[in-house]
């Protein structure tokens, strides 16, 4: 079942411009951010170089998102002009009527695309930086692993949510406008430091060590918080997907 999944989603073309934009997204910062990175090194302006390089995976996750979007939103859409109402999860559940199997199944081959997507980048992304700036940390397998762990997490976290409202666009719109045009999780962080725990803020402390809100939290700790919140909204998935008509 996971391989036919597997299989499914690899299918998709809107798939595979999330799997090669979070391949090469954040290898391709390197070079753009180097030259910059290098002149503050040399003039001493920069003020902590832990993140250096580790801090370019964010822009992958965009991929990670698109993946765990997509491996729902694609049988949610309309089969054709003639069937309107029609779509590809009737014809899946007819194949695999086991809701909870085919949930799980699909979060399955998500994590491993992911995974494998993630694994590969990182390791790029942080070789990378180190050949072309010395001053960066060295590699560490434990921080590699952790952000790997990150992006397998956020794109179960935008796997759920699609589930839940069963559109893809709600989901990208929600994480591309909190990410990159406003972030209501870190305005939040002003009014209560509780925010910090919230997912798309709580993840990053798996990895990176420096953080623009004031609070800091544990790896372990933020990695136990970004599992409990996935587990949480899966939870939710799972009970509208089973309640619902296909």
């Amino acid at each position: 079942m996971v391989t036919a999944e597997l299989r499914k989603l690899l299918g998709l073309p809107t798939a595979w411009v999330g799997l090669v934009l979070g391949l090469i997204a954040a290898p391709l910062l390197v070079f753009v951010n180097a030259p910059a990175l290098r002149r503050m090194a040399d003039s001493g302006q920069l003020p902590d170089p832990a993140d250096v390089g580790y801090e370019n995976l964010g822009i992958g996750l965009l991929g990670a998102l698109i993946l765990g979007v997509v491996v729902v939103s694609s049988e949610y859409t309309s089969t054709g002009d003639d069937s309107p109402g029609a779509h590809q999860m009737t014809s899946t559940l007819l194949a695999m009527p086991g809701r909870k199997r085919l949930l799980a199944a699909k979060g399955s081959a998500l994590a491993l695309v992911v995974g494998v997507q993630g694994a590969v980048t990182a390791v790029t992304t942080i070789v990378l930086t180190r050949s072309l700036m010395p001053f960066a940390p060295s590699f560490d397998p434990v921080r590699v692993a952790a952000a790997v762990l990150y992006w397998i997490l956020l794109a179960l976290l935008a796997y759920a949510i699609t589930f839940i409202f069963r559109n893809g666009i709600v989901t990208l719109t929600l994480f591309i406008v909190n990410s990159s045009v406003v972030s209501v999780s870190y305005l939040l962080t002003k009014l209560t430091p509780l925010a910090a725990y919230l997912p798309d803020i709580v993840g990053a402390h798996m990895f990176l060590r420096s953080h623009p809100a004031d609070e800091t939290i544990p790896p372990v700790t933020a990695g136990v918080v970004m599992t409990l919140w996935v587990g949480a909204l899966l939870a939710v998935a799972a009970f509208l997907f089973r309640r619902r008509p296909a």
